[in-house]
């Protein structure tokens, strides 16, 4: 078995995530209490007791998932021990700073501070109201891509997430999404859906916010990646320091290329998927993305122990 560790976007939160892993093992209560500790308010007490409009709001929904994210991690490496190595790690948006913290390019301390200003700075790009995302089903790639761009002719409108096969989700501002979604039913989609968020990730909007997440990545420490990450905007690995950041930087206005990302890591040897944090959305995906190979969340305790049964059989 040779696998790779992948970790949830915005979107897997819900509260009260990861209580159970804080209430079980001293290495997740760890976790948050570092997380805590490094913004300087109680992030775990929004995380276990919201209120739920308060875990939506951008900038504590990036934190809270990387924190469960690395707690249940954490619970794998210190409770049970990961015998042997990933060959890559990745995640969905947000999902992808994660995966540096798991390989050691910046702390926990950093990755939540960056992700804290990730999403207030995302927040305040686009005021509430005037941006959206929809996912389009049953429509090519190539089909999205051409009613976004007859509906919004100067980019007002993207497609932002390659998810899997028959599912594409586009971002911009809110008048040319819907338009984009009109003429998505006209060219043969299934469905199209108006997704719950707050800003319109992934698109030219976002670019402000790429700049000014550049500037802050000169107040962090980075190391070298422990294990290859596959990048969202490249769908292949990244290795060094200032590739990690060029890729982090495109990947705030640029589309997540999750489909190519999973197929990439197939066929450079990946058989199995482990999605490490809260919710399954990513083990749904991979098994759409590419047919034959296995994927298992780990979001719960009893999760937690079917995969530390499985690693305990890799010794």
């Amino acid at each position: 078995m040779t696998y790779a560790l992948v970790f949830p976007g915005q979107g897997s939160q819900e509260t009260g995530m990861g209580k159970d892993f804080y209430d079980t093992f001293s290495s997740a209560r760890d976790v948050f209490n570092r997380a805590d500790q490094a913004l300087g308010f109680s992030l775990s007490a929004v995380i276990f007791n919201g209120p739920e409009e308060e875990l939506r709001r951008t900038a504590f929904t990036q934190p809270a998932i990387l924190t469960v994210s690395i707690a249940v991690l954490e619970c794998l490496r210190r409770e049970t021990g990961i015998p042997r190595a990933p060959l890559f790690l990745a995640g969905h948006s947000l999902g992808e700073y994660t995966a540096l913290v798991a390989s050691g390019v910046l702390s926990l301390e950093d990755g939540v501070r960056l992700v804290h200003l990730r999403g207030r700075l995302m927040q305040e790009a686009v005021p509430e109201g005037e941006g959206a995302m929809a996912a389009i089903l049953g429509l090519a790639p190539e089909s999205v891509a051409a009613v976004c761009s007859e509906a919004a002719p100067e980019g007002e409108c993207q497609p932002a997430n390659f998810n899997s096969p028959g599912q594409v989700v586009i971002s911009g501002s809110i008048e040319f999404v819907k338009a984009a979604m009109d003429k998505a039913k006209e060219a043969g989609a299934k469905k199209t859906v108006l997704l719950n968020v707050s800003a319109p990730f992934h698109s030219r909007q976002m670019r402000p916010v790429a700049d000014k997440l550049q500037e802050a990545f000169s107040s962090m420490s980075w190391k070298e990646p422990s294990v290859p990450i596959v990048s969202n905007a490249l769908a292949s690995p990244v290795h060094s320091v200032a590739e990690i950041q060029k890729a982090l930087f495109d990947q705030t206005f640029m589309p997540v290329l999750w489909q190519d990302s999973v197929v990439r890591m197939a066929e450079d040897g990946v058989d199995t998927f482990w999605e490490i944090g809260p919710g399954s959305v990513l083990t749904g995906l991979v098994k759409k993305c590419r047919k034959g190979v296995a994927a298992q969340a780990c979001s719960s305790v009893p999760e937690f122990e079917a995969l530390s049964n499985k690693l305990k059989e890799m010794v």
